[in-house]
């Protein structure tokens, strides 16, 4: 029987690995050139395999210093940093140089498990010559604000292809750093800029990543910013086919009013006023799928007439619902988005009692037949068991549904009363499958 090429073994792998990448395990004993092609596969992301802290992770701490040259060992000693307490072979492979994804949270808390065990005082990794070598092919890069800034600065240098920046970010400390590693990105496709504490303002810092992020504009598919823009980069952003924000409510959101992301095809949105997301998703031209958004004020069925109108290929909504005319315009809404098939409403009650009856009715009577998954959650407004009852009853020869109802403890004490009556649609072909205050069960999403 003819051996296998390189080329035909890494794409069998390559399939095989995404069950399960510890399936891969027994090619590694087949022979030399399935050992090869294997060892990179399964290093490419080594967290996938080490995330408890356990003795498995000083398996992998242990594999890492194992690639430390002679000269660093001895730079460590003289500092009184003694982490070998026992000789290491030099390894069979460079697994390290093999990693293409990296997440300094996950190494951060992997050295201090280590080195606390040790009794050894916690030092900086990438401080050690030659270490951010080792990591010049990654493609995705995952760190928080304690990083220090110097070690962004020499990944900048010899990282220039990541594809998956995600930086959690302090506002009170300035980092150069993360505005250099994002700046010389050339083929720079997500991006997530989360802030550890969302309500103190960094104005002139913000405003230098945004600037930063025009320069990755072409290539940059999806962007998730926790503050609102200061500039009006988003308008580069000809190719974004994603973009999540969220902010204080009651920030100046002109920029974002002004802007057109012409080829957006998934918006999630937290705290925003309705009319400014009435107008993004006014430019968005037609392309949105996916809507998810908590938006603050009453705007009288406004952001709804605009999704009808803007989104005909819409698949999925999560959306926040105030009072009547809310209700009304959601009719036209499943009329026009005939592709719908998952939704997520938030009732809220602000002066008047969010009816629910109205939109049961609604739902049952004008949903699209391809929408049967839904999640229903109350914000101060009173969820009945009536008013799912008419919507079950309503629901006769339709596809039976996925339901979720969150936030219901206004009802706690009628709980049992809510199951039994879910349970019994059930047994009627009514409800296939239901969860009360769970998180998303199998087949949901």
């Amino acid at each position: 029987m003819p051996e296998l090429n390189k080329d035909v073994i890494f794409l069998i792998l390559k399939e095989l690995q995404q069950n399960d990448v510890k399936s891969l395990y027994p090619y590694l004993l087949i022979n030399k050139t399935w050992c090869e092609t294997t060892v990179p596969i399964l290093w490419k992301n080594p967290v996938n395999r080490y995330y408890e802290i356990n003795k498995v992770n000083n398996n992998l701490f242990n594999v890492i210093i194992s690639h430390i040259s002679e000269e660093s060992k001895e730079n460590l000693k003289n500092q009184g940093i003694e982490i070998f307490t026992k000789t290491y072979k030099r390894p069979s492979f460079n697994y390290i140089s093999y990693w293409r994804h990296l997440d300094l949270l996950f190494l951060q808390l992997m050295m201090d498990f280590f080195l606390k065990y040790k009794n050894i005082e916690r030092f900086n990794t990438f401080h050690i010559s030659g270490t951010e070598n080792c990591f010049s092919e990654l493609e995705t890069f995952h760190c928080n604000d304690f990083i220090n800034c110097n070690t962004l600065k020499r990944l900048a240098i010899i990282n220039t292809s990541i594809k998956e920046l995600k930086f959690e970010i302090d506002n009170n400390i300035d980092k150069p750093g993360i505005v250099r590693l994002i700046e010389v990105q050339k083929n720079l496709k997500n991006v997530y800029l989360i802030l550890n504490y969302t309500y103190v303002v960094n104005e002139s810092y913000h405003t230098t990543i945004e600037n930063s992020l025009i320069k990755c504009a072409n290539t940059v598919q999806y962007l998730r910013i926790d503050w609102k823009p200061y500039t009006k980069f988003l308008s580069y952003f000809v190719n974004l086919l994603s973009l999540e924000i969220k902010a204080p409510h009651d920030a100046n959101w002109s920029h974002l009013e002004e802007i057109s992301l012409p080829l957006l095809k998934f918006l999630k949105a937290h705290s925003i006023p309705s009319r400014v997301l009435t107008s993004l998703i006014n430019n968005t031209k037609a392309h949105l799928i996916e809507i998810s958004i908590f938006y603050q004020g009453i705007d009288d069925g406004k952001l709804i007439k605009t999704i009808c109108q803007s989104c005909p290929n819409l698949s999925y909504l999560r959306l926040s619902m105030y009072n009547t005319n809310d209700i009304l315009k959601f009719e036209d809404l499943l009329i026009n988005c005939l592709s719908l098939n998952r939704l997520e409403i938030t009732g809220m009650n602000v002066s008047n009692e969010f009816n629910w009856d109205m939109l049961f009715i609604i739902l049952a009577k004008f949903s699209p037949i391809g929408l049967f998954k839904f999640k229903f959650s109350s914000y101060g407004s009173k969820f009945k068991s009536s008013s799912l009852k008419l919507f079950f009853d309503n629901w006769k020869n339709r596809y039976p549904m996925l339901l979720q109802i969150i936030s219901a403890e206004h009802i706690s004490n009628d709980r049992k009363k809510l199951e039994n009556l879910v349970q019994i649609y059930k047994v009627n072909g009514i409800v296939e499958k239901y969860n009360i205050d769970g998180d998303d069960f199998e087949g949901f999403k």
